[in-house]
């Protein structure tokens, strides 16, 4: 199965607005947030009640993500496109406030200068729908080729200067996984597009619902990379990886 994070750009607004996708091929339910599987026909139990497995996927996104509303205006505002003061009026908005409650809670401007801004938000999602089916037809007319992997959705030293085409990204993990691409890294790249390649594809060993001890993150990493501890602090520095403070627990950032 594809990892998460590719998993999560492919997925449609409806999908996205819902917070999981259903996978034909393996008969799951998966959240688009942590990657957690449910499998269609098993019963799950919340407290002593059962559901099945998608009314849990809902019940599993609202206990741990809160709301998909609340992930999605989470995220960095380079993937999302909203400014601070956006993503704020949205928040706002999306509580139900009337325009002279939104220019209480910020403290400034006038019911107009709110309505304005609510009218600018549509037009920014009109043209959002319009983009999104431009881009779509420019990628399914261009070759694969020329298409750009899927960046990591917490975007942490990742910019345009790092874009990675499918082709570039096969030719920098063909040079540095010699033994193949669940073999050992050959070295570690110092150029950064190189080695956020190289970040990219070695997240993938670590499941995006679970939580490791650091001995356990060192076990998966000592198959790619004999200098575990460089490898380690790359995931954390480009925001592939987290960790609590003590560094007893770590797991795939998803925001």
């Amino acid at each position: 199965m594809k990892d998460i994070t590719e998993i999560f750009w492919n997925a449609s607004v409806e999908e996205l607005k819902r917070g999981y996708i259903y996978d034909e091929k393996t008969d799951e339910f998966v959240c688009l947030v942590c990657g957690s599987k449910f499998i269609k026909g098993i019963i799950y139990t919340e407290d002593d009640v059962f559901y099945e497995a998608e009314k849990f996927t809902q019940i599993h996104i609202a206990n741990e993500h809160t709301s998909m509303f609340d992930y999605l205006t989470s995220m960095d505002k380079k993937l999302t496109g909203l400014t601070e003061l956006q993503n704020n009026l949205v928040k706002l908005f999306y509580m139900g406030l009337t325009d002279k409650e939104v220019m209480n809670e910020i403290n400034g401007g006038s019911t107009s200068t709110i309505r304005n801004h609510r009218f600018m938000l549509k037009e920014k999602m009109k043209q959002a729908k319009l983009f999104l089916a431009i881009m779509e037809l420019v990628d399914e007319k261009i070759s694969n080729p020329n298409k750009f992997i899927n960046i990591h959705r917490t975007p942490k030293m990742f910019d345009e200067r790092y874009s990675i085409t499918e082709t570039e990204n096969e030719e920098i993990l063909k040079a540095y996984f010699k033994q193949g691409l669940e073999g050992p890294l050959s070295e570690f790249p110092k150029k950064q597009k190189r080695k956020i390649a190289i970040l990219m594809h070695i997240i993938k060993r670590f499941d995006a619902s679970k939580e490791y001890t650091e001995k356990e993150v060192n076990e998966i990493l000592k198959k790619v990379f004999d200098d575990v501890v460089t490898i380690r602090r790359y995931l954390i520095d480009y925001g592939l990886l987290e960790r609590n403070p003590d560094g007893s627990k770590y797991w795939i950032k998803t925001k």
